[in-house]
């Protein structure tokens, strides 16, 4: 978790400097409204991260503690100290070989592991369901990279048991995987083209993720790898760049709320497994291929050609003023994760689960605005009173000083008086969209 953590500057640099690609070039990378709602599904997966990447590494350590191939043959652990080591005063200047080879065969299997986790979760309607989320941008950039499932953790750690059944130290295994996931950031871009033979051939790049991204038929369901386009070379699932692809869902999301982004599918399932006629029917929404109905119902969902130039985008329009409010309270409620983030070891279970629900309803009423629902407008009234409410509470109890407290209601106040007049812009009543 610390790696990752800690790249997250990184990560907000590389957006910038794309950003700045964006304007310089006039390919227009970026929308507000679809960036906020990338990085609002990641904020809410990096909350909810503290509680389910304990339970995944929990599973992990609780197999290697019992089940470990080392353990039945009675032979060597894995050599997990640091492959490089500092020589006459000079860091990393010595090198381990036993150790290098152990790390690098570390990161080597968590990227085959990877690939048939990420396969595996557009396979089985159930993993689809979690991984489902970020896939749900009709953009491509470096904050869709940010656009992580707050759920998808729960059930991915079955592949990666094997791991630790190799006898793979915990420890080792929770730096490769974040390492792999970091090095998967820089590929979500249409800002980098495709580069030389050997990278092209060897490293998932740009190019190839682009496919995988892609909601065109003949893309579909390609590329899953991490950081080595090997494994799909090796299992039959690569696919190279041809046209740009059209980016989305073959079902269109159309919304920028962060939870419903999250069980949409879920929701669709229950749904269907409430309908079906037959426990096979069951059986088969659950644990069937995505799309999957029963021939009585058309049998499955296939998608139809699409092209970039015909399709829309999902882009409701706001007043810049509403947007701008949006985008303040979308910067505080980014500024309110990395406290609880930074200080998630020390504060109270009840304290951080409290904070991480405040933050989650804040990025659910900032979404319905950018939609222009009506439901947004009390919602986010009442989290607003709230607020500052509850920093009163906190401020009286000697939890917050004095000057958090008064900038608190200062902010509180400005935002309801920015905030009520603009009211009358959100004017859709409509329900959150259902997949069909």
């Amino acid at each position: 978790m610390g790696i990752i953590l800690y790249s997250i500057p990184f990560f907000f640099l590389l957006i910038g400097m794309e950003l700045v690609y964006s304007v310089w070039s006039g390919k227009h990378l970026l929308r507000l409204n679809d960036s906020i709602a990338d990085l609002s599904c990641g904020i809410l997966s990096q909350i909810s991260g503290v509680f389910t990447k304990l339970f995944s590494i929990g599973i992990f350590i609780w197999i290697g503690a019992r089940w470990t191939v080392q353990g039945w043959l009675g032979v060597a652990e894995w050599p997990s100290a640091a492959p490089f080591v500092g020589v006459a005063g000079v860091p990393w200047f010595g090198v381990r070989g036993p150790e290098l080879v152990s790390w690098a065969l570390a990161f080597i299997l968590v990227d085959v592991a990877y690939y048939f986790s990420h396969r595996y979760a557009h396979e089985i309607n159930l993993l689809w369901a979690g991984h489902v989320v970020h896939h749900s941008s009709e953009e491509y950039n470096l904050a869709v990279a940010l656009r992580q499932s707050s759920l998808h953790g729960l059930l991915a750690w079955i592949f990666y048991a094997p791991l630790a059944v190799l006898g793979m130290p915990w420890q080792m295994f929770v730096a490769c995987n974040a390492l792999n996931l970091v090095y998967q950031f820089w590929i979500h871009t249409r800002a980098v083209g495709k580069l030389g033979r050997v990278a092209e051939y060897v490293l998932n790049t740009p190019s190839h993720h682009r496919v995988h991204h892609g909601v065109n038929p003949k893309y579909q369901d390609k590329n899953y790898a991490g950081v080595f386009i090997t494994w799909d070379r090796l299992f039959g699932t690569f696919v190279a760049e041809e046209e740009e692809p059209v980016y989305g869902l073959t079902h269109p999301l159309r919304s920028w709320n962060p939870l419903w982004a999250n069980v949409h599918v879920f929701w669709q399932i229950m749904r269907d497994v409430w309908r079906s006629e037959s426990w096979r029917e069951r059986w088969l929404y659950v644990f069937g291929p995505p799309g999957w109905r029963p021939e009585r119902l058309g049998g499955r969902v296939r998608p139809s050609e699409v092209r970039v130039e015909h399709f829309q985008r999902y882009d409701p329009k706001i007043p810049g003023s509403l947007a701008a409010y949006g985008l303040f309270h979308f910067v505080c409620a980014l500024g309110a994760t990395f406290v609880l983030l930074a200080g998630a070891a020390r504060i109270p279970t009840a304290q951080l689960a409290g904070g991480g629900f405040y933050v989650a309803i804040s990025l659910t009423a900032i979404g319905g605005i950018f939609e222009t629902e009506q439901w947004a407008a009390p919602l986010e009234t009442a989290r607003l009173v709230v607020l500052g409410a509850s920093t009163a509470v906190l401020w009286r109890l000697q939890i917050v000083p004095g000057w958090f407290a008064l900038l608190t209601a200062l902010a509180v106040v400005a935002s309801l008086a920015w905030f009520m007049p603009r009211r009358r812009f959100l004017t859709e009543n409509t329900p959150a969209p259902v997949m069909q």
